[in-house]
């Protein structure tokens, strides 16, 4: 096959066989808002640049015969940018909450298989001039780090006009031969294999040298690994949650914002990350919301995305692989909740499973849909921390004031997405409507979460539930 023509990773066509089942789709939203309206010739130019620069956005997943490979991505023949983009006036009262309305049904909306799994909304008019764009797209073209490779290319750190950089050429469909995905499909088997038993063989020397001198710790690792990979793959049966356990095609979608730097300051107070204080305040909501219900529970379930992304890997695509834990809700003070978070991140970002992901993704495609549907759906909630620009940008003249992240619930009750943006986090709140029937009231409780852990850091701006 030739370059542009590259058969996803197991960990992705993991994603995409999940899509047999409408609650476990892997699509993506984000809205970013904006001073005023973008030009859109502008847009459009940098947009077509961009899909150029990253062909998979021109390129559709083509299924392998009888699913002898993963599927591959192809180019498609017939690509339109036209059929990509959307230009649309915001409906009254014109406001961030009826754009979220907007983006909400979009996301449910499944994409036609047969085109690049994409699509882009400019929602023009807003009130007080403003505007916003609704990107949709598919978990298997990129992740969030290489989401924000891939704005890179539409935004500029002045307002312009910016000369836009020479336009690459377009990828072009190749012509195949009969039979030949067959062929592909059995040529990429055979390789799988040949490098599967080049790695053993390669590491047969050391693994033999160290077993000798260190058999007892060799031992050791090999149990520890075999351990982490089990727990890995270890099927769930039930929700931890009492009260967040139904589950509907129905997404709601709520905005916040929290001052970064508040949010870093109350972290430091447990000597922790970002991330440790994003998910205890998270923690903290979820168990005001349960509290607030008469369902006290001590632990809820977690999915969290590490990245796996190296330096010599392409823009965009998905490099992220999935770890699951539990959260402790039953621990009031909010120090020793993010010391606890901490302790377990810093476990999980050093567990020896992770270099087996996408061999557990190969394993994981084998099984029945029903059976990693049960195990997904039986995850509380989802929860994602994306670095995004530190300084201000602009896309084709127009300011970008937020961006607000919406990733899919994949079975769980909720996922909750961070997005940061000069000083702000801007947090994307998708609820599965089944599980969470009153999302203003989990709204509120993860806004007194968030209260918590920024008042260990001093004074700072109040959260916001951002709806204009």
């Amino acid at each position: 096959m030739d370059d542009l023509e590259t058969y996803v990773g197991q960990s992705d066509a993991f994603t995409v066989s999940l899509e047999r089942d409408p609650l476990l789709r892997s699509t993506i939203v984000a809205i970013a808002t904006f001073d005023k309206a973008p030009d859109w010739e502008t847009l459009v130019q940098r947009i077509d640049r961009a899909t150029r620069l990253v062909p998979t956005f021109r390129q559709t997943l083509t299924p392998s015969p009888l699913g002898l490979a993963p599927p591959r991505w192809t180019v498609d023949p017939d690509f339109d940018l036209a059929f990509h983009l959307r230009r649309i006036q915001a409906p009254p009262p014109k406001t961030l909450e009826a754009v979220m309305e907007i983006a909400r049904t979009e996301g449910m909306e499944a994409f036609d298989p047969v085109r690049p799994l994409w699509q882009l909304t400019l929602v023009e008019e807003m009130t007080e001039g403003r505007a916003a764009i609704i990107m949709k797209v598919h978990h298997a073209l990129t992740d969030g780090i290489g989401g924000v490779q891939i704005i890179a290319h539409i935004v500029d750190l002045e307002e312009g006009p910016v000369e836009i950089a020479e336009m690459p050429p377009a990828p072009t469909a190749r012509a195949r031969k009969p039979f030949a995905a067959w062929r592909d499909a059995i040529s990429y088997d055979l390789g799988h294999v040949a490098g599967l038993v080049k790695k053993q063989v390669t590491s047969l020397p050391k693994n033999a040298t160290k077993a000798a001198k260190d058999p007892l710790g060799t031992a050791a690792d090999t149990v520890t690994t075999g351990t982490a990979i089990a727990r890995f793959v270890r099927p769930v049966t039930s929700t931890k949650s009492n009260l967040m356990t139904g589950r509907r095609l129905q997404w709601q979608f709520t905005a916040l914002e929290v001052e970064l730097d508040a949010l870093k300051a109350g972290a430091k107070k447990a000597e922790g990350t970002l991330n440790d204080g994003f998910i205890g305040a998270i923690a903290g909501g979820l168990h005001r919301y349960h509290q607030v219900h008469d369902s006290p529970v001590d632990a809820l379930r977690l999915t969290m995305p590490i990245s796996l992304r190296t330096e010599g890997d392409a823009e965009g695509g998905n490099h992220i692989t999935l770890v699951r834990f539990e959260v402790p809700l039953n621990i009031e003070d909010p120090i020793e909740r993010m010391q606890a978070i901490g302790a377990k991140c810093t476990e999980l970002r050093n567990d020896p499973a992770l270099p087996w992901s996408e061999t557990v993704a190969g394993v994981l495609n084998l099984l029945p849909i029903s059976i990693t549907a049960g195990m997904l759906k039986n995850v509380d909630f989802l929860a994602s921390n994306v670095p995004g620009f530190g300084l201000p940008v602009y896309a084709a003249g127009a300011l970008l004031t937020g961006f607000y992240p919406f990733g899919p619930t994949m079975g769980s009750a909720a996922n909750i997405t961070l997005m940061s943006y000069r000083n702000s986090c801007c947090i994307g709140v998708n609820t599965d409507a089944g599980a969470v029937p009153d999302p203003e009231v989990l709204t509120q409780c993860l806004v007194d979460g968030f209260e918590e852990i920024l008042d260990l850091g001093g004074s700072h701006t109040p959260v916001a539930i951002v709806k204009t």
